[in-house]
């Protein structure tokens, strides 16, 4: 019996790391097909990753902080500094009740910049975890390959009976 259970454990753990690397493949080149490279002013892990392309989990994580402190950026000392998308639909509806039609205009164009940038992130983050539930898949594929070998290793092996 624990020779089965080793067999189709290492089956198992082919195609867990077929899958994993897979998975992973597909969605680096699916990053790298939006050509899309870390801005020079990334501040992520010391600017490490700034010019490189994005097709890999860190370089989507960069670039995820990037987008997150351009579109804060500016801010500062504003009627919007720090706000939410909700926050600023809030204000947005503040402005045009009192009739401030210059501040509402303003504070939407804020509001879009902001909706753009949780998109993008959440789309970069989406793939970062990919990376990470691939990386966690091959992972436990190489852990299952072990246990397999280990199972054939102490399986009892066939002896002849002669009668």
């Amino acid at each position: 019996m624990s020779r089965l259970a080793g067999l189709v454990s290492i089956l198992a753990a082919i195609v867990m790391l077929i899958g994993g690397a897979t998975v992973w493949v597909t969605v680096s080149n699916q990053l790298a097909e939006e050509r899309i490279s870390v801005p020079a002013d990334s501040e992520f892990m010391g600017g490490a990753f700034a010019g490189k392309d994005v097709k890999g989990p860190l370089t989507a994580y960069a670039q995820a902080e990037t987008i997150r402190q351009h579109a804060t950026a500016g801010a500062e000392g504003t009627v919007y500094e720090g706000k939410t998308y909700a926050e600023l639909g809030a204000m947005v509806r503040e402005a045009q009740e009192t009739g401030d039609e210059t501040l509402a205009e303003e504070l939407q164009t804020r509001r879009n910049l902001v909706m753009d940038a949780s998109f993008l992130r959440a789309s970069l983050f989406t793939s970062v975890v990919s990376f990470g539930v691939s990386a966690l898949v091959m992972g436990l594929g190489v852990v299952l390959g072990f246990i397999g070998a280990a199972l054939l290793k102490i399986a009892p092996k066939k002896v002849a009976v002669t009668a």
